[in-house]
């Protein structure tokens, strides 16, 4: 394929991407917000976080066998539909009077079971697409067109609310759910082999993929790696809104300020890794992305001022996708082609079993200890096992 035919796949693919993850993350803060400005409740927000969290890991155990035996830019495709299907329905049900809030749970739990399906396809269609030696550059560009999202969709998703009604919002993603589709269905994608593996049941092939990651060295240490940092980094990512509140001030402008500057770097930090591609080992720039990232969780701890703790969010944001991008395009260079649905998945589920697990150990902590003393000892944790291993070679060479 010549370079201006995969740049042109790449292109339709990601824009199409976009669109589609545009709308839904306008949605679903929409849902989200609709459940916490009605109910009020604690145990509805605790329940709505619970159906974005559980179907996501429940169905990507079998998501990723699903992606290595049938078409990948189906699966997106149909997963697309899918989600917005629900949603139109939704929308229906609203407009006719039957404003359900356990509905809309429902909707939550079929669309995070969309995005447990959906981001380890998208994950594995790109290394069909794309050159190995730009896999880096294409993965940090999708990188900052979704930091560009989280930025906006907040916003858009306040804005068209503050307006319109629930049920308007829920066509958005509806529309561009058709649009993604479309455009998606233009994108030529390699087949893969798999004529062999298709009288095999599931589970013989989600068995191959445990036993896969399990005797390759390099992914066996990335996931332990990987659940160790997200486990640490969980204070940085879920209790400094609180830490702002008690430290700095109530007012709703400080919350908002500290989601926007981490998006906001989030959208450099991906611009830097598009254009200078990392180092060539990949994986030694995830490790100093790490330590960095420690050290500024230290940075968060010790802030005196809210304007300092700003431009210390700032660079965290801009640390992540550096941290982030080297391992999906790792992933995509090392692991076959024909294992990559699986490998992707259990990483999902590493990621997504995490940050719930570190929030259930540090939020109560958080009541008997000051939330910047666990921001520093976590940081210095992170700090201290990304350059053992940057140390380490041998551990993931």
């Amino acid at each position: 394929m010549n370079e201006y035919k995969w740049k042109s796949h790449i292109a339709r693919f990601l824009s199409a991407q976009t669109i589609s993850l545009l709308g839904s993350s306008i949605v679903q803060y929409a849902i989200i917000w609709y459940i916490t400005l009605t109910t009020s409740s604690g145990k509805m927000i605790t329940l709505s976080t619970l159906c974005g969290f559980l179907p996501q890991i429940l169905i990507s155990l079998f998501a990723g066998v699903w992606i290595d035996r049938y078409s990948r830019k189906g699966i997106v495709m149909i997963t697309d539909c899918f989600i917005a299907s629900a949603t139109l329905i939704l929308a229906v049900f609203f407009l006719t009077g039957h404003k359900n809030i356990e509905l809309l749970l429902v909707v939550l739990a079929i669309r995070s079971a969309g995005t447990g399906i959906q981001t380890p396809a998208v994950n594995a269609i790109i290394p069909q697409i794309v050159p190995q030696k730009y896999l880096m550059q294409v993965n940090g560009f999708n990188s900052t067109l979704s930091s560009i999202i989280m930025f906006v969709s907040p916003a858009i998703s306040g804005a068209i609310l503050s307006i319109a009604t629930l049920e308007t919002t829920l066509f958005i993603d509806i529309f561009t759910a058709l649009v993604g589709v479309s455009i998606t269905s233009t994108v030529p994608v390699k087949p893969l082999n798999i004529e062999v593996r298709m009288t095999k049941s599931h589970f013989t092939e989600m068995k191959e993929g445990a036993v896969y990651l399990k005797n390759h060295t390099f992914m066996s240490r990335l996931l332990i790696f990987q659940l160790l940092i997200l486990f640490l980094i969980s204070p940085s990512a879920f209790l400094t809104p609180l830490m702002v509140s008690r430290t700095f001030g109530t007012e709703v402008w400080r919350l908002t300020m500290s989601e926007m500057t981490y998006s906001f770097g989030m959208i450099i930090g991906g611009a830097i890794i598009t254009s200078w591609g990392g180092f060539k080992k990949k994986l030694n720039t995830t490790l100093v992305a790490g330590g960095v990232y420690g050290m500024l969780m230290i940075g968060l701890g010790i802030s005196p001022v809210f304007i300092v703790y700003l431009i210390f969010n700032v660079l965290i944001g801009i640390t992540s996708p550096c941290y982030n991008t080297p391992i999906t395009a790792s992933i995509q260079e090392k692991v076959e082609q024909e294992m990559q649905g699986r490998i992707f998945s259990f990483m999902q589920i590493a990621n997504s079993c995490a940050l719930p697990l570190g929030m259930i150990f540090f939020g109560p902590l958080a009541d008997i200890i000051n939330i910047q003393s666990l921001l520093i000892i976590s940081g210095i944790l992170v700090f201290s096992i990304s350059t053992f291993v940057y140390i380490r070679r041998g551990f993931y060479e």
